[in-house]
């Protein structure tokens, strides 16, 4: 046997690490179906029951519009009331005029006159969110199962068993969400009329960036876990705000102005904007490229810092 194959076989390349690790993270993956289908029921559950049920559109309508139906004055016109400054001539009644507000009132707030599409798209963030937190769970199992320990005690590089973790986590979050959007659209998601196939594209790659940085910064959190209750708990706590202070369910343009603030540093505002820019609304694509810029500096500073701290506090 070569030198050269000797020490090949003991300084294995990051690639090499990088493919065995990845390849058995997927293994556990497909070998635990129940999982798969469970991450893809909850967001459809909120999907199908809180995106029908949550009919904003039908509040504008003139069903809810408590105000009498015309005001007769003189001359055989009817007058509106004064808030509205409009004259409706010859009996025409008021639920006429607010036949289409709500459809206008949709699309001013939300982009869409569709609330179910607008909300089966933040599905995709909360995909990207429930799916990386695992990253983080996995690497404390490792740990305490010994495998981790395994590792270490090979030519493997650190920065292989991270990316593993970012990586695996990375293309189920893909994966999952592409599964939602496809059943999205046969529950109703209005596409726009600028959406092509090749959107999907633009779709992946912007879950690919942020699946990384949140992987990156869920794995960080756990590096040093050997209690399941740690990530859990830091899980706990910022799923919720991260989802909400964020225009998953809701514009931000809504919102109180210091939760405005909030959302527009969130990360996971850019992956639903860019996600909606690409499926639902007209491309818009000066906000489109600001979007993948966000979102590709949040991927490397977050990536950089999960890999530094592997280097350092992985082996401890």
């Amino acid at each position: 046997m070569s030198s050269a194959k000797l020490v090949g076989e003991s300084n294995p390349s990051l690639a090499r690490g990088l493919r065995a690790l990845l390849f058995r993270e997927l293994k556990k993956w497909l070998k635990d179906p129940v999982t798969l289908v469970m991450l893809v029921l909850q967001p459809l559950i909120w999907m199908g029951l809180l995106g029908k049920a949550l009919n904003i559109g039908a509040l504008f309508s003139a069903h809810n519009v408590n105000m009498p139906q015309q005001i007769p004055i003189p001359g055989d016109a009817v007058l509106v009331p004064q808030g509205l400054q409009v004259v409706v001539l010859n009996g025409t009644k008021l639920s006429q005029l607010f036949a289409g507000l709500g459809s206008e009132i949709m699309q001013s707030a939300f982009g869409t006159t569709d609330y179910f599409s607008f909300m089966s798209v933040g599905m995709v963030s909360m995909i990207v969110v429930t799916t990386t937190m695992f990253s983080g769970l996995s690497i404390v199992w490792d740990r305490r199962l010994g495998f981790l320990d395994k590792v270490l005690s090979t030519p493997v590089p650190r920065a292989a068993i991270i990316f593993a973790k970012i990586l695996n986590a990375t293309l189920r979050a893909m994966f999952q969400a592409t599964v939602i959007l496809a059943l999205a659209y046969l529950l109703g998601l209005r596409l726009s009329s600028t959406f092509t196939p090749l959107n999907i594209l633009g779709v992946c790659a912007a879950i690919f960036l942020m699946s990384v940085g949140l992987s990156s910064i869920f794995i960080a959190f756990s590096m040093r876990s050997t209690r399941m209750e740690r990530p859990m708990q830091f899980v706990a706590l910022i799923t919720m705000p991260l989802m909400f202070a964020s225009n998953t369910f809701f514009p931000i343009d809504l919102m109180p102005g210091w939760l405005q603030a909030v959302a527009r540093a969130n990360p996971l505002t850019y992956l639903t904007d860019a996600v909606r820019q690409l499926t639902i609304l007209p491309t818009d694509f000066a906000a489109l490229t600001w979007d993948f810029a966000y979102l590709t500096a949040f991927s490397a500073i977050s990536a950089t810092i999960g890999v530094l701290l592997s280097w350092r506090y992985l082996s401890s």
